[in-house]
């Protein structure tokens, strides 16, 4: 089964892909870890990649297609396939379509994860790691046992990223709204999308995907 986890930067998205993963096997391509991966095995796209950021420009729509479907050409089809943050755009979807047909395989869903921008805001504000294991926690919805202990390497050094403020969130979702959003009718199209409530709590959330994989 391959799908498609959309919804803006905080609603999710890597959390329950990761649940996925572990429950079912199937296998995560995250667009920004595969550059990272490619960049430091030095491989031809990654030597690509790394020339265009250096120099402060954006990958381009043929290099993250050409990482993808070189992931998709490791694996067997049989392998379960989630894509996180990829398409972004209305040209992606299409470059997916083609890596997807070319390779005897098809998209199943697109899981659409629906948040409110207030809540979400609370979200990604209060969300910090370990800066030991990577652990996430967070300030209001999941503190580790011990205060100040991460529950599962014991470190009591924890981190926040930069970027997790108001005014962020509120940039990624105007920017969410303007290019990705507009893909859905895509999908929608072809009664491929599933909305559900990202705002819900982690396990209803799976609760809810699983009864859509499952369906």
């Amino acid at each position: 089964m391959n799908i498609i986890l959309l919804g803006p930067p905080g609603a999710g998205k890597g959390t329950q892909a990761s649940k996925l993963v572990a429950d079912r096997g199937m296998v995560q391509l995250s667009t920004g870890d595969m550059l990272r991966a490619a960049v430091k095995a030095g491989t031809p796209t990654g030597q690509q990649a790394k020339a265009v950021m250096e120099s402060g420009g954006l990958v381009s729509d043929e290099i993250v297609s050409a990482l993808i479907g070189e992931k998709l050409d490791a694996l067997d089809t049989a392998t379960g396939v989630i894509f996180d943050g990829y398409p972004r755009t209305a040209a992606q979807a299409t470059a997916l379509d083609e890596l997807l047909v070319s390779r005897g395989r098809t998209l199943d869903y697109v899981i659409e994860l629906e948040v409110d921008e207030a809540a979400l805001i609370e979200r990604v504000t209060g969300r910090y790691t370990c800066a030991n294991c990577g652990e996430g926690y967070h300030d209001r919805f999941k503190q580790p046992k011990v205060a100040g202990v991460c529950d599962v390497c014991g470190s009591t050094e924890f981190k926040r990223r930069p970027d997790d403020n108001a005014e962020t969130v509120h940039t990624r979702m105007a920017e969410y709204r303007a290019k990705t959003a507009p893909i859905l009718p895509i999908y929608e199209a072809r009664g491929l999308v599933r909305p559900i409530d990202g705002m819900a709590d982690i396990d209803h959330v799976s609760a809810a995907i699983d009864g859509i994989l499952d369906g």
